[in-house]
């Protein structure tokens, strides 16, 4: 286990390193800079403030500078705003790990109760609508489903705010996120379920004369839920980099909406740090996903 998680941790410095290296290239393949859009700046001002953060420098020689700084905690300050960078992502981390918290939590309960009820009542009409709501909502975008949702619950029948810092105004933005999530699980669930039925360890419990309800909470849905938490960390990736257009479309004041910005404004700073920030969770989710799978099945050997 021990030798495991050195080489994960290993192979997860890496990966946040190359997926830099690819960001930083991609950012200044671009034509353009973050002061070309400043129509009221001189050549003499703009030449100054490249010098100052940099820009006037070879791109190689910018990325040896910036990840300096980095492993050192400094991701510097905002272009356009001037802010620190690490408080704004701290405060705006709080609104969307709260929203993708929610939405988390959402998918894997309501996932969890469809995927069984459509293994129990296999091919009869529950199974069957639910099959068509998880194709459905595989099938759309969580930015297209987020618009919907705006339009009729927003703009058409006013029943919830766009955005007003309460608990209330998360409601469609949590259903948009989860409704991909769901959906996943719910397939995974009844497909687990399927198979954890038809084991010998659930016919010799049903001719011990163990109930039903018993039979499918305690010996199969225990076994139907390894898969499920398999993709717990993919999930909670998907939703991170889902809530980016979700947070824009409802806006609200998260990490997502703040990156879709700093593209648009050419922030190089905040593009830098919020994809390292991201890509550091993304990976520390997985991990943590593959450790849980192996709590619940000990059978699991992780090499």
């Amino acid at each position: 286990m021990g030798k495991y998680l050195v080489r994960r941790i290993l192979l997860a410095i890496v990966s946040v390193f190359v997926i830099c290296v690819i960001t930083f290239g991609a950012m200044n393949a671009v034509p353009g800079g973050p002061f070309n859009s400043e129509k009221a700046l001189s050549p003499a001002v703009k030449k100054a403030l490249e010098e100052r953060y940099n820009l006037d420098k070879p791109v190689p020689e910018q990325f040896v500078i910036y990840m300096g700084r980095v492993m050192h905690g400094d991701f510097g300050v905002s272009l356009k705003t001037g802010r620190d960078i690490s408080q704004t992502i701290g405060t705006c981390f709080k609104v969307s790990s709260r929203l993708g918290g929610m939405a988390a939590l959402a998918a894997v309960i309501v996932g969890v109760i469809l995927g069984a009820i459509a293994a129990l009542f296999r091919n009869k009409w529950p199974d069957r609508l639910i099959i068509f709501l998880t194709t459905l909502f595989t099938a759309m975008p969580s930015f297209v489903f987020a618009t919907f949702l705006l339009m009729i619950f927003c703009i058409e029948l006013k029943i919830f705010p766009v955005w007003d810092a309460s608990t209330r105004s998360m409601v469609l933005p949590v259903i948009a996120l989860a409704a991909y999530p769901t959906a996943y699980i719910t397939r995974l669930t009844k497909t687990s379920m399927l198979d954890a039925l038809g084991q010998d360890y659930i016919r010799t419990a049903r001719a011990k004369g163990v109930t039903t309800v018993k039979v499918i909470f305690k010996h199969a849905l225990r076994n139907a839920l390894i898969p499920v938490i398999t993709y717990v960390g993919p999930m909670l990736a998907y939703i991170l980099t889902g809530s980016l257009v979700v947070e824009n479309i409802f806006t609200i004041g998260g990490l997502g909406q703040q990156f879709v910005q700093s593209i648009t404004n050419r922030d190089y700073p905040m593009i830098m740090a919020t994809t390292i920030f991201l890509a550091v969770i993304m990976v520390l989710m997985n991990l943590l996903s593959d450790i849980l799978y192996k709590v619940v099945d000990p059978r699991i050997t992780l090499g």
